[in-house]
């Protein structure tokens, strides 16, 4: 599955993008070891984390791997790839593909600090030859 296809019925949900946070800092552990990262957090048991990353898996997201009577789980989508579709995806659907509608809308609700916009102002003078 590619995650920023836009015909994909797929998409990773807010619960397995957690999940995904987790493998992304740590590849290769349990679901309990995902356990111990989001349950007390989110107020998850351990069939709830095992019920995830089966769908993850499913969608092609991550791999399991048996080690014993266990699976150890790794991403395999990078998490760069993955935001930046979905960054797309967002773009594409509120703002009509137009990055600058959404970094104006932002700006006009607020949503900007100072420091956000010496930073869109420095990346833009980077981005510029």
């Amino acid at each position: 599955m590619n995650p920023s296809d836009e015909n994909s019925g797929e998409r990773i949900t807010d619960a397995e993008h957690a999940v995904m946070e987790v493998l992304w800092d740590r590849p290769r552990q349990t679901a309990a070891e995902v356990c111990e990262e989001v349950c007390g957090k989110r107020g998850w048991s351990l069939a709830t984390v095992k019920t995830l990353l089966s769908r993850l898996v499913q969608k092609g997201a991550i791999a399991a791997e048996p080690d014993g009577r266990r699976f150890l789980y790794t991403p395999l989508i990078a998490r760069d790839a993955y935001v930046g579709g979905e960054s797309r995806r967002l773009v594409e659907r509120l703002f009509g593909g137009r990055a600058a509608s959404l970094v104006a809308h932002l700006a006009e609700t607020e949503a900007l600090s100072e420091a956000d916009l010496d930073a869109i102002e420095a990346l833009l003078k980077e981005l510029r030859p």
